[in-house]
């Protein structure tokens, strides 16, 4: 993968001076589904740059979060889990997490303590062994684990995940959720990047446009509570955030949530389209802190079929 940064972007962060000794590189967190990785994401960079939700597989760029410090800039890419590609859309996130795997400094993979090291931990961090960039382990979740004691068997589980001829650089056991440890895993983070200068000016979150992260926020909402039927069928886009012509306080945002099959249109409505409105104000007064104005946010629901299998409608959707 490439780094398709833009020039102006670039030049930005170069421009910013930076101290004798400062690093800078690209991060892939890694891991299987809802081990907790938009959740650290968001930790580490400060504010929401990724949905976060119960429902695993939902994340489906790689995301884009940029935590600057005095001595470091490091930007942080959330990837989708690694999947059983049972679909042409899974197909091409497995192939966009393999890209990500090659072109970034260094790798952060995660596993649920909590849950304990399983199959799909020892199946991707085979895939890993393939690559040569350097890696760091994460033990994730240790606030939900019983008692401490049960710790020691997974990181000692984590650490031969490798095989004989590879071992993570280092292992480190945090608690995204709740904030614990993490401080110590940014600095240990840091100490395994090149020295460099910023790749984006100071103060910049992520690098992600508005409408992209406006469609992530309408869809965690759907999500949330279309969790048990079909999480996955939802697709969401915005293609304009603009001035309203009427008030100047006012921001508007047209969201469209495409779905599989006609069928589906009244699940993620509603009856009397009461699901379809709590999850619209919900977005609603998230993305009024985000854009720092009032809202006026429209919602239609398309059928896009199959579109998950479907390359034309795929492409349309920005996958």
């Amino acid at each position: 993968m490439e780094r398709d940064l833009d020039l102006e972007q670039i030049l930005a962060g170069a421009n910013d001076p930076t101290p004798p000794g400062h690093r800078a590189g690209m991060i892939a967190l890694v891991g299987r589904p809802n081990v907790g990785k938009s959740t650290l994401l968001n930790h580490l960079v400060g504010e929401k740059v990724a949905i976060v939700t119960t429902v695993p597989g939902t994340t489906r760029n790689a995301i884009r979060g940029v935590v600057t410090r005095e001595d470091a800039q490091v930007v942080f890419l959330d990837t989708p889990g690694l999947a059983k590609p049972r679909t042409l859309l899974t197909e091409r996130l497995n192939d966009l997490v393999r890209e990500t795997w090659a072109g970034v400094d260094l790798i952060c993979f995660m596993v649920d303590a909590a849950e304990g090291v399983g199959r799909g931990d020892e199946f991707l961090a085979g895939e890993l062994a393939r690559t040569s960039t350097p890696m760091v382990a994460v033990a994730n979740k240790v606030d939900l684990l019983r008692t401490k004691d049960l710790l020691l068997p997974q990181l000692d589980r984590l650490a031969g995940l490798l095989g004989p001829d590879r071992e993570f650089a280092e292992i480190v056991p945090v608690s995204a959720d709740t904030g614990d440890n993490v401080d110590r895993l940014l600095d240990v983070l840091v100490s395994h990047l090149p020295e460099g200068p910023r790749l984006f000016p100071s103060g910049r979150a992520s690098d992600q446009p508005e409408a992209q992260l406006a469609a992530e926020i309408v869809r965690e909402k759907l999500i949330a509570r279309v969790e048990d039927e079909l999480p996955h069928s939802i697709a969401v886009t915005v293609d304009e955030i603009r001035p309203s012509e009427e008030r100047e306080d006012l921001v508007e945002v047209d969201a469209v949530i495409h779905v599989e099959r006609e069928s589906q249109k009244g699940i993620v409505i509603g009856r009397g389209g009461q699901r379809l409105k709590e999850a619209a104000s919900a977005a609603r007064r998230e993305l009024e802190v985000l854009l720092g104005a009032r809202v006026y946010l429209s919602t239609h629901v398309r059928v896009a079929k199959e579109w998950q299998r479907d390359p034309k409608q795929l492409g349309r959707l920005g996958y």
